[in-house]
């Protein structure tokens, strides 16, 4: 009679094998995600920088001075007019979108955009002017690049005329603040002092 001899070294080099394949599995998959994690922090981050150059790039400067006008000599303020231009390497900006924003003492009001006395709509009933109360507008252009529009782009400038709520009493030595946002781009704020004795109109 026979004797059966019972050997296992081969199931036990099949077991490795699995084991060792597991490994390799487990592991692609860690650095599947590993890497898929890498990208999109890489893609996130580019994201990131694109729109702060993109932000950078697109702010407002003044250019001149600020004028400050009166109904009546030694009255109150009632509005401001001032020059605006893309920054150096900004991008074109569309000044029908921005908000403009009022602020003095207790006293804080969104300016809205008169688009019937601006000077570019050109389908205006309206004649250009100065804007309603509590409103402003594009008074005048220059170096307009094609077509005139609402788009402000590098070497254009626009004349903004803001003209203050009826509740703002800006009488001598009252600070105020207007804030322009464009949609894409820094806030410029405008921070000014009513002088002690207001001329009809005065460089603030």
């Amino acid at each position: 009679m026979m004797k059966l001899f019972k050997n296992e070294d081969a199931f036990t080099g099949l077991e490795a094998a699995i084991v060792l394949i597991a490994f390799v599995v487990v592991a692609a998959v860690f650095s599947y995600v590993v890497l898929g994690a890498g990208f999109f922090t890489t893609q996130e981050a580019q994201r990131v920088v694109h729109t702060g150059s993109q932000q950078a790039s697109s702010s407002l400067e003044i250019i001149g001075n600020v004028y400050g006008y009166s109904t009546t000599v030694g009255g109150d303020l009632t509005s401001i007019e001032f020059t605006v231009g893309n920054t150096a390497g900004g991008t074109p900006l569309d000044i029908s979108q921005m908000l403009v924003t009022f602020t003095s003492g207790e006293t804080s009001k969104v300016i809205g955009y008169d688009s019937d006395h601006s000077s570019v709509n050109k389908t205006a009933a309206t004649p250009k002017g100065l804007p309603a109360v509590g409103n402003w507008t594009v008074n005048t252009t220059y170096n307009d690049i094609g077509a005139q529009n609402h788009l402000l782009e590098p070497g254009e400038q626009f004349v903004l005329n803001i003209t203050f709520p009826a509740e703002a009493k800006l009488g001598p030595n009252t600070p105020f603040s207007v804030n322009l946002q464009p949609a894409v781009g820094a806030v410029y704020p405008i921070k000014k002092t009513v002088p002690a004795h207001l001329n009809l109109v005065n460089i603030l």
